[in-house]
């Protein structure tokens, strides 16, 4: 018997039951990715990096940003963030995961109660995990729910804080969360309020500073921008009050021991949030609106779907291999598009993520539509 033999039962199982996991690579039209405003490839983000090197900013931190890994560039987008958000200090981190993991480890305190949506992403739950407060899942987007939680967490003699942990909008449904009342909700119990605007930012909000902008510099919000998704680039800035961001530098194990990004993606992202601000922004967004008609037109309807509610339109299935057999079909005929299966999402509910870009153009949605539609009979796809 080997060592391995329990890993590759494993890895058998998962494969038996249509729900092993393959990396592929990225090939034909973008329909899967998160580079939604088409800037990955954005020449003037580019000519920044090019102009950085040519100073000498180095490619490497060279360590974690408390030791010699702390640039100028990482202070200058800091600075930059803050002021773009609304905020009172910024601070920027690898990635929204880690962003979400050392934000939920570390600032709600003993005594403490996390009410968080149930399809809240997997770094919040891993964040929480981690935490030493109480935790309460509620269903998703029940604005009720979480003041429900509160209440009877108070009536059962809790005197921590709250925190009123949700993402703007969700990375598999689509669908927005109820920014406005979860913000009253945490005003009248005086609790933190956490929202992740990772799929918001750069798409919605003035300027595409996310679904929340208007609550932007509130004492008790903090705001998680990621810059991999809309920004096309690579990281994430946590926004908020000077105090929690300085608690996260002092305590915070994810970012304390990780070494810093690169300065040169710092000046990848100062360069997205100038392009995704003023006339140049908007002028992607209407774009990126039109692809969403599109969708609504060529797919949905011909589905008896409503239009998507975003950028993000999934098509559920249920089933886990054909789910997959579909997603293949779309993939020989040149479409890049991916199953989505549990446990990323529920059980019975495995979808084809379909993910509206700048990369693809209306004219490739008209084309994807003719080679995924005749494979999805009307009435089989959930709402």
């Amino acid at each position: 018997m080997s060592l391995l033999d329990p890993y590759a039962r494993q890895l058998a199982a998962l494969e038996a039951r249509g729900r092993a996991r393959k990396l592929i690579g990225r090939a034909g039209v973008d329909f899967s990715s998160n580079d939604y405003l088409g800037l990955a490839r954005d020449p003037a983000i580019g000519a920044a990096i090019s102009e950085a090197i040519a100073r000498g900013v180095p490619v490497g931190a060279g360590g974690s940003r408390l030791l010699r890994g702390n640039a100028p560039e990482h202070e200058a987008l800091e600075r930059q963030a803050a002021a773009f958000f609304g905020a009172e200090a910024a601070l920027y981190m690898a990635n929204g995961f880690a962003a979400n993991l050392a934000i939920l480890s570390t600032l709600p305190r003993p005594g403490d109660l996390i009410v968080a949506d149930e399809l809240a992403h997997a770094s919040m739950h891993d964040g929480i995990r981690q935490s030493r407060a109480r935790a309460v899942f509620v269903p998703h987007n029940d604005a009720q729910a979480f003041d429900d939680a509160i209440v009877r967490w108070r009536g059962e003699g809790g005197t921590g804080t709250p925190w009123v942990v949700a993402e703007t909008l969700y990375s598999m449904d689509g669908d927005f969360a109820p920014v406005d009342a979860l913000a009253e909700i945490a005003q009248r119990h005086d609790a933190l309020l956490l929202l992740d605007e990772a799929h918001a930012t750069g798409v919605y909000g003035a300027e595409g500073r996310g679904l929340a902008a208007h609550l932007e510099g509130a004492e008790n919000l903090l705001s998680l921008h990621t810059c991999g998704k809309g920004l096309g680039v690579e990281g994430a800035l946590v926004c908020g009050a000077k105090a929690l961001i300085d608690t996260l530098i002092n305590k915070a194990r994810p970012f304390i021991f990780s070494t810093a990004p690169s300065p040169l993606m710092a000046v990848a992202v100062s360069a997205a949030l100038e392009r995704i601000a003023g006339a140049h922004g908007d002028a992607l967004r209407t774009d990126l609106g039109a692809r969403i008609d599109a969708a609504a037109r060529h797919i949905c309807q011909p589905l008896g779907l409503p239009a998507p509610q975003s950028q993000i339109l999934p098509l559920i299935l249920g089933d886990d291999r054909r789910t997959m057999a579909v997603a293949e079909i779309c993939q020989r005929a040149g479409f890049d598009v991916r199953g989505v299966r549990p446990p990323t999402v529920p059980a019975g509910t495995s979808r084809l993520r379909l993910s509206l870009t700048l990369n693809a153009s209306e004219t490739d949605i008209f084309a994807l539509a003719e080679t995924l539609l005749p494979h999805i009979r009307e009435n089989e796809v959930a709402a």
